[in-house]
């Protein structure tokens, strides 16, 4: 009942076109599903991960350009964290960063490991962190980026509270997570920030609450984190989790089957919306492995539109 780590990492983009520019020609990472959101088929659900999209390695977009910019503060998530193969990935990292102008931190310390923050064309946070050569992973390879320095999947997100007790008594009574340490942030001085460890773990597997009363409340938009999910391995095991999450008075949702995974979603305090996923089926259940997100894939109860949903589309 413990989860696996880190599962995916749902975003929000208004510019779908420089959105998989950016993540597939800068990051390197590899579209594995251009599909519409299950629950609002008028916007894209952009999948990047490596070559087959594995559990742990996707940041997930949906496409809202009309939605507001985001404004970071309580109850938000931030800081998308990737893993990065080394100190000397790192290194490349910011040569190429320079290269191609995107503005950076330069290699800092961020809880004992070697990182970069960055942001995306949007403003959304993200870190590329040294995981210290942990395995995971298959690089995508057709990256633009050579695979000895590919980023390797998630390495851990960030919630933003005011007061830290309630998420800390949820995330480890409720959850089964533990607290395995704490730092102050170098690009926010004074920042606290606790670090808990999601199953094992290590790279992939790392929440980090970032307390910060001096903050106003959130508002999600373009540039921002909609929702992070963790790993289950298997539909029994996230039947169970279903379940617990019921009777400890969390109000989950059913199991909503997403076709490329299960899900259930619920919230916790200060408001940020967490998801339980399977590792499985995955996103070859519909598509070649060679051509992944190379043509817009629909669930079979959505196929029977796909005339209308394509209409309402964006061509990317």
């Amino acid at each position: 009942m413990h989860f696996k780590g880190l599962h995916h990492v749902t975003a929000i983009t208004g510019n779908a076109p420089e959105n998989v520019r950016f993540y597939t020609q800068t990051l390197g990472l590899r579209l594995v599903k251009k599909t519409v959101n299950q629950d609002d088929v008028s916007a894209y659900h952009l999948f990047y991960g490596d070559e087959i999209g594995g559990a742990g390695t996707e940041v997930t977009f949906f496409d809202w350009p009309h939605a507001q910019p985001n404004v970071p503060g309580i109850g938000s998530l931030t800081d998308i964290a990737l893993r990065a193969p080394g100190r000397d990935a790192l290194d490349w990292w910011v040569q190429r960063f320079d290269a191609v102008q995107v503005r950076h931190s330069g290699i800092i310390e961020r809880n004992g490991r070697a990182a970069i923050a960055f942001a995306d064309p949007e403003g959304q946070r993200l870190l590329l962190v040294d995981d210290g050569g942990a395995p995971g992973s298959i690089p995508w390879r057709n990256s633009p980026v050579p695979p000895e320095y590919a980023i390797r999947g998630l390495y851990s997100i960030t919630i933003i509270v005011r007061h830290p007790e309630p998420l800390v008594r949820l995330l480890t009574d409720a959850l089964g997570m533990h607290q395995t340490g704490e730092y102050r942030q170098s690009v926010d001085p004074g920042r606290q920030v606790i670090v808990f460890a999601v199953g094992a773990g290590g790279p992939g597997a790392e929440v980090h609450v970032a307390v910060r009363p001096d903050l106003s409340p959130a508002q999600v938009g373009i540039g921002g984190i909609h929702h992070v999910a963790f790993r289950v391995p298997d539909d029994e095991t996230h039947l169970h989790w279903q379940q617990r999450l019921t009777l400890l008075g969390l109000r989950p949702t059913p199991v909503i089957d997403r076709y490329y995974f299960r899900s259930v979603y619920f919230r916790v305090s200060p408001g940020v919306l967490f998801e339980i996923a399977t590792d499985g089926p995955g996103f070859a259940t519909d598509e070649d492995p060679a051509h992944l997100g190379e043509r817009l894939a629909l669930p079979p109860f959505l196929e029977p539109h796909r005339t209308q949903i394509e209409a309402g589309l964006q061509p990317l």
